[in-house]
């Protein structure tokens, strides 16, 4: 393994180690804040969203026209604005946009759709400041970029307009984990096995949550549904056994016709993005995420002058 992800993956496991059945969910948030939690180089402004808490994210040379609305991962019971606060301005930078954080509702005290339920009111306060849906992207890490997904395919489902792009980071997809990379690459990750996630899908969702909801499992829409979706990115690490969550639903999405990329980076782990002051990878695909919601914004800025 490179020296440096395992240096990443030791720190990580420290932290898991010390969980234990009798641990509390809030010591696990403490600890997982503890872990990610760094200073971010932007400026940021609390804000109510429709009874949801956000933050307005914005690093030097964000665009005010622009924002990327995002949703931070830890499987639904963990994670928060502060584990994330370095990789949403990392994301305000790459793509020189407003980036809104969503501190949406936790597991197990809410479980699903509560989460869902606070994107979709972040996203229509946002439309009610006046920002246009073209001038906005969603995008997340694990649970989050699974959240986004749903949240595109809820405004689907009710008429509403959808944002220029998505940009997911190590995705999850797929609830019921049916893919065969948890099998594939059960060797080669530290730390995802499926017991672990089919036990958060479980304590998301409930007794009485269904996994193969495409509002919940975003990978078992249907093509029509899956067709309409913008522009989509979807980054993943090599050695992670969540890899077909992204896999499969990029194949998907192009088959039903929808514009979808897969980038699978080699020897990366779950959500590698988070460590681009010890992975030089992590910088490259943080700029090629820039990048790509950069010329979705501009192409939808160019549609909107010449229809």
């Amino acid at each position: 393994m490179n020296p440096a992800v395992q240096a990443i993956v030791q720190r990580v496991s420290q932290t898991y180690g010390r969980w234990r059945r009798d641990t509390t969910v809030a010591q696990m948030r403490a600890d997982w804040d503890a872990l990610f939690s760094a200073r971010a180089e932007a400026l940021v402004e609390a804000v109510d969203a429709n009874g949801v808490p956000c933050q307005w994210i914005c690093a030097p040379g964000a665009r005010e026209n622009r924002v990327v609305v995002y949703f931070h991962g830890g499987g639904f019971q963990v994670g928060s604005l502060a584990s994330h606060a370095e990789l949403m301005a990392d994301v305000s930078s790459a793509a020189q946009a407003r980036v809104l954080a969503v501190d949406y509702r936790l597991a197990p005290e809410h479980r699903y759709p509560a989460a869902l339920d606070d994107a979709l009111s972040a996203w229509r306060w946002l439309s009610g400041q006046g920002v246009k849906p073209s001038q906005v992207a969603v995008a997340g890490d694990s649970a989050g970029g699974g959240l986004a997904l749903s949240l595109l395919l809820a405004l689907q489902a009710r008429g509403e307009p959808l944002p220029s792009a998505f940009w997911g980071m190590s995705a999850w997809t797929d609830l019921t984990a049916s893919g065969s990379s948890y099998e594939t690459r059960s060797a080669l990750d530290p730390i995802h096995q499926r017991p672990m996630i089919v036990a958060m899908a479980r304590n998301y969702l409930g007794a009485e949550g269904n996994a193969r909801d495409p509002l919940v499992s975003p990978l078992l829409a249907t093509p029509a549904q899956l067709g309409a979706l913008p522009p989509m990115l979807l980054q993943v690490g090599e050695r992670e056994t969540v890899v077909s969550d992204s896999e499969d639903f990029v194949l998907k999405a192009r088959l039903a016709g929808a514009q979808a990329e897969l980038q699978i980076w080699p020897e990366m782990i779950h959500v590698f993005q988070q460590f681009p002051a010890e992975l030089p990878e992590a910088q490259q695909a943080l700029e090629a995420g820039g990048q790509f919601l950069a010329a979705q914004f501009d192409a939808a800025s160019t549609r909107e002058r010449h229809p």
